[in-house]
Formats: C-alpha cells, structure tokens, sequence
C-alpha cells in the first residue's frame, strides 16, 4: 500500500462529472418515475463505454428512458426497429454505383451514429444480428474489403420484450457477450404508478423530449471517460472481482461461466459506479452494485436446474455471498 499522503496527492476531481450526472438525472427523470436503478446503470455504461440491453414488458419506459438519454447527450442519434426481414444493409449500409463517377460509394446505414437505440433487437434473425459484432467489439464496420471507424463515443442501447416469443430470435451468445449490462426493468410501485399517471395528466397527455436540455457533449463524455479510467483500483479488489467471476466457471448449476470479458466489464461498471458517486476509488460494494446486470446475460443454468425452476437471479445472488469481501 502507498503511504497516506501520496494517496491524498493522487487524488482526481470529480466535482464536474459528479454534478454532470446529477443533471443528467435531473433531467430523466422530469419525463421518467423511478427507474433509478435502470437510469444509474445506463449512466454508468456511457462512462464506462459499454452497451447495454434493456429487457422488460411492453409499457414500463425502456424505449422512453433510452430516447430521454439521447436527447439529453449533445450527438447524433440514430434508432433502428428491429424486424424479421431486416438485413445486415440496412443496418450497416451498403455500396451504390455512382453514375457519375462510374465507381461504387459506400452509403452510410443507420448504425453510423453515436447513440444508437436498437428498438426489440430479438426480432432480428441471426444474419442480421452478426453484423452487429463487429461494431460492438471494435467500433469498426468492414464491408467491401473497407474499414470504416465509428467516430466516438459509439454507444448501443437496445431493447426487447421477455414475455413475447412469436416472431423472435434468441440473441446469440457471442453477442450478449458484447453488452456491458443486461438491465431487467420491474413495474413501478403503486406511488409510482400514480406520479406516472399525474405528470402525465399535467403534460397534456405528452411527452415532449424537446423540452430536454444537452447535459452532456461528444468531447465531455471523452473527458469524463479518462477521469473514470484513472480511478484508483486496489489488488484486493481486483482479486475480488476474478473471485467472483471464478465462481461462475465452477459452479454446478451452470452450464456456462462468465469469460475475461465480464471481470473487465464488471471492473469497467464498477469504476463507473465510484466516480459517479464522487470517489476516485473502487469499493467492494461498487463491483456488488453491477455484478447482477454484468453476469446475468453471460450464464447459463444446466438443463436440469431450468427444469428445478431454479433463476440465474438466484445462483448469483448465491456465488456472490460465497466470495469472502475484501477489508
């Protein structure tokens, strides 16, 4: 450990990206009631550069939330709807000849864009959905023998609904493996429901995402994201979260563990967490708040446990409490 006083002179400032969330918040939630949780961990994905997949019933402010978030970020904005005749050109983009020119030009899709929201991503089919890879992991589109870069930040928000299974695909697990956070959206509460009701009722019966003000711009988010990869990380902690995510690979119940990628997700989320709440250092407690939305998505439960009724919610919850917590 570094001696007390060359901690204190390592400290970051934090105060500017702390109240730049306060904001953010402020302003989700004039159109959006509770979903604190949902609204923290997607705050947190833009700071720690990571996708994330919404998953909840139709009617509980997923796409809402989504749209509130970009129109809150000063850059581009693009939504796709996901449908079963979708093609990966309509996503990506495609090649027209340029009569003019008589040479081929590559016509941008909708996926060029900062923020992208993916409206019910599941409905797409497994061709569709692999061209989504490449941009996830790399932020990089090839098509043509071409290369062509994101510009930063690139961020996916997508969507989908649980319940309905007609006409849908399951996501792939390679794919899953690229979003940062899976975030499960629950009903509101009573008292929700009726602050839900009585804005609505105050707005006219309308959600104007107008009236929303820019909190974040494209070269803030940047400057943010540095402060957040400089936050200080002890070895305990790190040796923490590999813990947990060991767990995962030697548990009976699963049929499939997390990989690397969901410890470094996890330790991305977790430093996300900590600068959010204006510490330049990661607790313990950090890696237990995203541990749930960062696992969730990346294992699966033997067939004999799914038959047992047994939830993924459950062995969690069960392999996190078995991971002594570092002091």
């Amino acid at each position: 450990m570094e001696p007390e006083e060359s901690l204190f002179n390592s400290r970051i400032d934090l105060q500017e990206l702390s109240q730049a969330v306060h904001t953010l918040r402020s302003e989700i939630a004039r159109l959006v009631v509770g979903q604190q949780k949902m609204v923290d961990l997607i705050v947190s994905a833009i700071l720690a550069d990571g996708h994330v997949l919404i998953e909840g019933v139709p009617g509980v402010a997923k796409t809402l939330t989504a749209k509130i978030v970009a129109h809150t970020i000063d850059a581009h904005y693009s939504r796709i709807q996901f449908t079963p005749d979708l093609m990966p050109s309509d996503v990506l983009g495609t090649s027209v000849f340029n009569t003019k020119t008589s040479e081929f030009e590559f016509r941008k899709g909708p996926v060029f864009a900062n923020i992208v929201l993916i409206d019910e991503i599941n409905r797409a089919p497994a061709k569709t959905q692999a061209a989504l890879f490449e941009i996830m992991e790399e932020r990089q589109v090839t098509l043509d023998g071409k290369t062509y870069l994101m510009s930063p930040p690139f961020m996916v928000l997508a969507t989908q609904n649980p319940i309905e299974q007609e006409g849908t695909y399951r996501l792939p697990e390679a794919q899953l493996d690229r979003f940062l956070y899976k975030i499960e959206v629950e009903y509101p509460s009573p008292e929700e429901e009726e602050k839900i009701l009585s804005g609505f009722h105050l707005r006219n019966n309308s959600n104007d995402l107008t009236t929303l003000s820019k909190v974040l711009s494209v070269d803030k988010i940047k400057y943010f994201r540095e402060k957040v990869n400089q936050l200080r990380v002890d070895p305990n902690v790190i040796r923490y979260i590999s813990a947990i995510v060991c767990q995962t690979r030697n548990n009976a119940s699963l049929y499939l563990g997390a990989s690397p990628r969901a410890s470094i997700a996890m330790l991305r989320g977790a430093k996300a967490m900590a600068a959010m709440r204006g510490r330049d250092f990661v607790t313990p407690e950090d890696v237990r708040e995203v541990a749930y939305p960062v696992l969730v998505h990346r294992i699966v439960l033997t067939p004999e446990k799914e038959m047992e009724g047994i939830s993924v919610k459950e062995i969690i919850r069960e392999l996190v409490e078995k991971v002594e917590v570092p002091r």
